[in-house]
């Protein structure tokens, strides 16, 4: 088992380890697995996907961020959802982007993390595409949510149509990392006849900062290097 998660398999093609569960990539790609023996905190069954989007988008613009995307699918023939969220970092300017597999079992769930964030120039994608797009076509409202939720805007900027124009945005490169690694995943048969997640979990805690490290068995929001 990979760092004490029911991962058995992994494709680390291009990362170094730092620490166990923890790698990063020449672009500052982080990857990070984990297991949570906890009842998934997640808003609702994985097929009632309509209100999980729904809630997985307002939880995530209840801390400051924006669910860029959500999707249902399979890890390892098992039942998964892939998240891509954005996070403002606290600290100084720019977002972190969060790319993310969790597969959720009746009483527990691993995730795989693959993150990446801004660096000193901030902002150029959505600045080009604003320009190309045009205010009123840029800014929309929530694709999962109807009204407004807060948080981070939804916008053109996040489509994954521009990721061509910007092979070196975090962005850009979360997301094909993620679709990269994806396919790669694999579990133990201990945790593959686990009974699967049918409802609703207990209440969500907020996340931490974007700057923290994540808390011992809580889903961790945003980890830099060396954290």
């Amino acid at each position: 088992m990979i760092a004490e998660t029911p991962l058995t398999g992994l494709d680390l093609s291009g990362f170094t380890e730092h620490e166990p569960g923890v790698w990063s990539d020449a672009a500052g790609v982080l990857l990070s697995v984990h297991f949570f023996p906890l009842v998934p905190d997640l808003p609702a069954p994985l097929h009632e996907f309509a209100r999980l989007r729904e809630g997985l988008a307002r939880f995530t613009a209840e801390a400051g961020g924006g669910l860029i995307e959500a999707a249902p699918g399979t890890v390892d023939g098992l039942p998964a959802v892939r998240q891509l969220v954005k996070a403002p970092l606290g600290g100084r300017p720019g977002q972190g982007f969060i790319g993310s597999l969790t597969v959720p079992r009746e009483a527990c769930s691993a995730v795989v993390k693959v993150q990446a964030a801004e660096g000193a120039t901030t902002g150029m994608r959505e600045a080009m595409v604003m320009a190309e797009v045009g205010p009123a076509a840029y800014f929309r409202p929530h694709p999962y949510v109807t009204g407004q939720i807060g948080g981070l805007p939804s916008h053109a900027g996040d489509d994954e149509r521009w990721d061509g124009r910007f092979p070196d945005h975090p962005l850009t490169l979360v997301r094909a990392a993620l679709r990269r690694i994806a396919p790669t995943v694999t579990f133990d048969d201990g945790f593959r006849s686990l009974p699967p997640f049918g409802g609703a979990a207990a209440p969500r805690d907020a996340p931490p900062s974007p700057q923290a490290p994540p808390p011992p068995a809580k889903r961790g929001w945003f980890r830099r290097k060396g954290a």
